[in-house]
């Protein structure tokens, strides 16, 4: 069927074939030469056969387009052919010198001729003749390539007729599509009449898949004659490559037999010799550890006698080191295959021995008998205890002591109360049954030595506690300072064993299967050691042997393990015990600087016990409000013992425990309200019951204020004997000056200077006490001000009238307690942080009240005059008899209101009050003057008012203290 197709691609025996097929063969063996790209690309000529191409990257590449040119913008314009140039074009902006300069040539550019390029010439030529013999020998590029193409697209053309499903690489006539896609059914029916037709369409699939057959052969057979020659190649290098492993394997096998006749000439004698020495070692190993293995047979009765003096620390390093040799030299031994679990077990049964023993220890150190003795008991139990748990890894030992504490400080409270309760003879211990209630039996002073006692037997209880601690840090630092100093050395012999490693003999040899000892890394100087070695003990005596069985530590029976050797380095505890550190500690260096840190933290923890037990005890007394009832003293002692034993803990442990200085400010504040309420209720008693009378001044008061006066705020203590000779003066005189004051404001002093005393006593309450003192200050200026201004004390006293006395003695009181604000914010302000000083701004607001209220009780005092002016001068007459009527009462209501408050205000206060008084005065004369049209023009009406007015004036002038007052009565006249 291969004949019927003419257009088959397979190459025939005509002449253009077989020059197509040289032309392709000496492609193949013939390397082009590569030219050099054009400088000025040709257009393509040609007929249009020839410039018709099928797309090519070959042939593409090399075409000619626009990018190809070389040619810029101002050579095109500066055409050479012209005799000018356009005028308009150029000269238009760089005028007309531009057209007609002609151009230097330049200085740097030499002159180029043909001998220039002669070199080059002569070394192109040679490279030109083979290029134009490669040309006559190949053929044109172009040429060949479109053959190419053209065969290339003829294979393509007919395996395009082949259908695409003969082309899946998944094609398999085994599926049921695919096979119905290649043969049809239809093809093979012959039922109803149509065998003819069906046998027609059946020849005619046959035929059609022989095509297509064909088609592939012919295209498999073009690609294999492509590639003839290269299979032509593989098959000569095959032949070639046989003879070179011919002769490589007849090589091989004389090099073998040169390198057995020297390993049986040279290295049998000399391995056979290491042989003997090698197994001479093997003996003596196996001696030592034989002997090695009686030690180890020994453990278990040296542990146990160990254990029976309480040396925990040496059976563990024997458990220990015996452990590490079953697992590294008698690994394997079948008689020690139970003592390994057998050791293990003996472990377990140390370490609780080892916390029960640390158990009882703690119980006895903790519950002796609290005397001022605090040195630590048993200190060498105690760092043998405290090593051997470190080396075991129980650090849980820190909250077994702290569970001792707790337990400690509770039978602590619990016997001082026993012990105190037992010396009271006014408690019935039959009657009252519980401690807590005989505890609540006791009166002060007896509960106070009571805690007294629990502060001194807690303060030698920490004492004693911190001493135990203190060497347990010291043995925890030991071992973390050798921990330490161990890893130094390591690095530095890991160093020195680096800077040696050259110079090192290596081991000898390595067994193989064959019994044979080989060395691969034998230096010039290995050999030395080993002869020596091996003469030495071909020299030793035959009958002699290496060790003695009863010489177990010798050191020529030691092994080389480092386990079996114990490593220790002695320290010194603070106490003056010797301690011997070993190295196989199991502790980090992180884990034991926790563990210190633990311990300080173990010792805060136990101050806070005994504050918190303190707070507990504290808190069952005040049940029945015992400490709200006491008095100032009382609480004050209580305070101070109380901040007297937390400063004695915060020495000890380094640390201020908050618990009981809680309580404390929380009893101190339920004390500050309570000694503020109590205050306050008695000043308000005062208020209500006084009748705002000038009071005589006790001796004891008066030297009260002169305390205060030298710079000292303190109650001064009572003088017996002294006080009743004195008699109480009219006045307090403060600082030079004289003060008329009520009874209210003498105690109001002293109860100022209570606030003060109190601040100095308990420092805790600074803040508080200046609080409450700024409340009573400005309930005493409120009060005052409703029961005298107010005229509340017309009907909380029964006074008939508030008089210009009584009004001027309360500003003379508020005065006085203006002049103390300044000395109590001095006292407030050297006693309070620098981060509360704006809490004394309640001075300055308490300042401006009470001088508002001073400032109100002297408008007071003028309005009273004002209105009575009013009333009087509205009934004015100018007329016979000088003085009048209406200037008599005047004067005389002036006089009254000057001996009302001479006493009591000081000279300059008075003055002023009466300027004011004047001032209202003259305003209503003038308007009285105005309204009967009576004009200072020197007539008798005139004359009368001037004579009235002169009389008021040496009326007011006689009055004492107003002398020199300028009273200027023009001003009663209006200007005309």
């Amino acid at each position: 069927m291969a004949s019927s197709h003419s257009s088959s691609p397979v190459p025939q025996g005509s002449s253009s074939d077989v020059f197509f097929k040289i032309e392709l063969d000496s492609s193949k063996h013939i390397r082009p030469v590569p030219s050099l790209p054009d400088v000025c690309p040709k257009e393509p000529t040609g007929d249009s056969h020839s410039l018709y191409v099928a797309p090519s990257l070959v042939t593409d590449q090399h075409r000619w387009t626009v990018y190809h040119s070389k040619v810029n913008l101002p050579a095109a314009l500066n055409d050479p052919r012209l005799a000018k140039r356009e005028s308009d074009f150029f000269t238009k902006t760089w005028g007309l010198n531009f057209v007609d300069t002609e151009v230097i040539p330049s200085f740097y550019l030499p002159q180029i001729s043909k001998e220039h390029f002669t070199v080059y010439q002569q070394e192109i030529s040679q490279r030109e003749k083979i290029h134009e013999r490669c040309k006559n020998i190949c053929p044109p590029k172009d040429t060949f390539e479109r053959t190419l193409l053209h065969t290339h697209d003829k294979s393509r053309t007919d395996l395009e007729q082949v259908p695409k499903i003969f082309m899946k690489p998944d094609f398999a006539l085994d599926d049921s599509l695919t096979f119905n896609s290649v043969l049809p059914w239809s093809h093979f029916n012959t039922a109803g009449g149509k065998g003819n037709r069906d046998a027609a369409s059946s020849k005619l699939l046959q035929e059609k898949l022989s095509h297509y057959l064909d088609i592939v052969e012919v295209n498999i057979a073009h690609q294999i004659s492509l590639r003839s020659e290269a299979f032509f190649h593989a098959m000569t290098s095959q032949h070639e490559l046989q003879d070179y492993l011919k002769k490589t394997s007849q090589a091989v096998k004389m090099l073998r037999d040169k390198i057995a006749q020297i390993d049986k000439v040279m290295c049998e004698g000399s391995l056979h010799i290491l042989r003997l020495a090698l197994t001479r070692n093997n003996c003596v190993k196996v001696y030592n550890k034989l002997k090695l293995m009686a030690t180890v047979h020994q453990t278990q009765p040296t542990v146990q006698v160990l254990l029976s003096t309480s040396e925990f620390v040496g059976a563990l390093d024997l458990i220990a080191t015996t452990q590490e040799v079953l697992q590294q030299e008698l690994q394997g031994i079948h008689s020690f295959r139970h003592l390994g679990s057998q050791l293990c077990e003996l472990e377990k049964l140390i370490d609780k021995m080892m916390i029960a023993e640390f158990s009882t220890y703690s119980h006895t150190d903790l519950n002796r008998p609290l005397e001022d003795d605090c040195q630590v008991l048993e200190e060498e139990r105690l760092v043998s205890l405290v090593f051997g748990l470190l080396k075991q890894r129980k650090l849980n030992f820190l909250e077994i002591y702290g569970e001792k504490m707790i337990i400690t400080a509770k039978n602590i409270i619990k016997q001082c109360v026993i012990n105190k309760v037992s010396q009271t003879e006014e408690i019935d211990t039959d009657v009252v049954v519980k401690l807590a209630d005989q505890m609540r039996m006791l009166n002060f002073p007896q509960w106070f030595d009571l805690l007294k006692d629990i502060f001194s037997k807690f303060t030698i209880f920490l004492q004693r506690v911190k001493a135990t601690l203190n060497i347990i840090h010291s043995v925890v630092l030991s071992v973390l300072d050798k921990n330490q100093r161990t890893r130094e050395l390591e690095e530095i012999s890991q160093q020195k064993n680096a800077a040696k490693d050259n110079s090192l003999d290596t081991e000898v040899a390595y067994l193989i299967h064959e019994g044979m000892f080989i060395s691969d890394a034998f230096g010039e100087g290995e050999l030395t050691p080993i002869a020596v070695d091996t003469t030495s003990q071909r020299n030793a005596s035959p009958n002699s042997e290496p060790c003695s069985s009863d010489s177990v530590s010798e050191p020529e029976c030691t092994t080389d393990s480092s386990s079996s050797k114990e490593h220790t380095s002695s320290s010194a505890i603070p106490g003056g015990v010797d301690i011997m550190v070993s190295e196989d500690m199991k502790l980090t260096d992180s884990e034991l600087g926790k563990l210190a840190n633990n311990i300080q933290e173990l010792l805060y923890s136990a101050s806070d016990i005994c504050h918190d037990r303190a707070v507990k005890f504290l808190m069952s007394r005040a049940k029945d409000g015992f400490l709200e009832k006491l008095n100032s003293m009382e609480f004050i002692t209580l305070s101070r013992l109380m901040e007297t034993f937390i400063l004695d803990t915060e020495q000890i442990c380094g640390r201020k425990s908050m618990s009981l200085l809680g309580a404390l400010q929380s009893q101190a504040n339920k004390f500050v309200n309570r000694f503020h309420e109590e205050r306050k209720t008695k000043l308000s008693l005062l208020l209500d019951n006084e009748r705002w009378k000038q009071a005589d001044v006790p001796a004891e008061f008066q030297d009260l204020v002169d305390s205060i006066s030298d710079g000292k705020i303190a109650l001064p203590e009572k003088k017996s004997g002294t006080t009743e000779e004195r008699k109480p003066a009219e006045v307090l005189i403060v600082e030079g000056q004289q003060y008329a004051v009520v009874g209210t404001v003498l105690l109001l002093i002293r109860i100022i200077l209570e606030y003060c005393q109190c601040v100095d006593n308990i420092p805790s309450v600074t803040t508080d006490m200046l609080t409450r003192l700024s409340d009573l200050l400005k309930y005493f200026n409120s009060r005052s001000c409703q029961l005298v201004l107010g005229a509340g004390a017309l009907q909380v006293v029964g006074l008939k009238t508030i008089t210009t006395k009584n009004l001027a003695l309360s500003s003379r009181c508020l005065q006085l307690i203006v002049h103390y604000i300044p000395v109590i914010r001095a006292h407030f302000e050297a006693r309070l942080p620098p981060k509360q000083y704006s809490m004394l701004r309640h001075f300055d607001h308490i300042t401006k009240d009470y001088h508002d209220h001073i400032a109100e009780i002297s408008a007071k005092l003028v309005a009273i005059m004002d209105s009575l002016f009013d009333k009087l001068l509205s009934k004015y007459e100018v007329k016979a008899p000088v003085p009048s009527a209406c200037f008599r009462n005047i004067c005389k209501q002036m006089t009254k209101m000057h001996e009302a408050i001479f006493d009591l205000l000081p000279e300059e206060q008075t003055q002023m009050l009466f300027l004011r008084i004047n001032a209202s005065y003259k305003l209503h004369l003038k308007k009285q003057l105005s309204h009967l049209n009576v004009i200072n023009d020197g007539g008798p009406q005139n004359g009368l008012v001037t004579a009235d007015v002169a009389f008021y004036t040496g009326n007011l002038q006689a009055l004492k203290g107003l002398k020199d007052l300028d009273l200027n009565m023009a001003e009663i006249w209006e200007k005309r």
